[in-house]
């Protein structure tokens, strides 16, 4: 149960950001005094941290956050596999030949997108399915409508992350993907980057202005 409980906290933190052990007592169904217990647990073996903010009155309150060997809970696919196969990449084919290969499963992404795209009929619907899409890939995505019209689009984990770090091009072809996929009467634009230090990707989407 303990274990179950710490891997529910590490997703919960993962996936909504910092928490309060109230916050995260009121999801568990149990008194803060048991949320902290466990925190204090993780905190113990590194994987989670914590700041306290202080707010307008009162006391500070403590967030607790998710570490970067937190972080490592959350597998980054092949991820030793796929730097070598970079490294080998570049080494016999060069950055010409790494680009081709970004471009091949670029189109090949985008064919398979717009086929499960083809039905949808509302950029609402769109959305929806595609975050359905990246969550079955392994990013953790979901969706969000904003009281503006617009929408985000939140991949609070990257399975490729050790791709991407070794070439930013494969972030750039997922971008491009997005936006041919949704079609030219929308806008895809990147506003958090898990590469600059943030804790998800996130993509605002919204009709283009006529």
């Amino acid at each position: 149960m303990a274990s179950n409980t710490n891997e529910r906290i590490l997703f919960r933190l993962k996936t909504y950001g910092s928490q309060t052990a109230e916050s995260l007592a009121q999801y568990l169904e149990m008194t803060p005094v048991g949320a902290r217990q466990h925190l204090n647990k993780l905190l113990d073996r590194g994987l989670v941290a914590y700041e306290d903010m202080r707010e307008e009155v009162g006391r500070p309150k403590r967030y607790w956050s998710i570490s970067e060997q937190g972080q490592q809970q959350f597998p980054d696919t092949h991820a030793q596999l796929t730097v070598e196969l970079i490294t080998s990449i570049r080494s016999v084919f060069g950055e010409d030949g790494l680009g081709q290969l970004i471009a091949q499963r670029e189109g090949e992404t985008l064919k398979r997108y717009r086929n499960a795209l083809a039905s949808a009929k509302t950029l609402k619907a769109k959305v929806k399915q595609l975050a359905a899409l990246r969550d079955a890939e392994g990013y953790m995505a979901d969706w969000q409508q904003s009281e503006d019209g617009s929408f985000m689009l939140l991949e609070n984990h990257c399975p490729i992350c050790a791709a991407a770090q070794q070439c930013q091009g494969f972030c750039q072809s997922e971008l491009d993907v997005f936006q041919k996929a949704l079609g030219r009467a929308v806008s895809v634009e990147r506003t958090e980057y898990i590469l600059d230090g943030a804790r998800r990707c996130a993509y605002r989407i919204c009709p283009k202005q006529k």
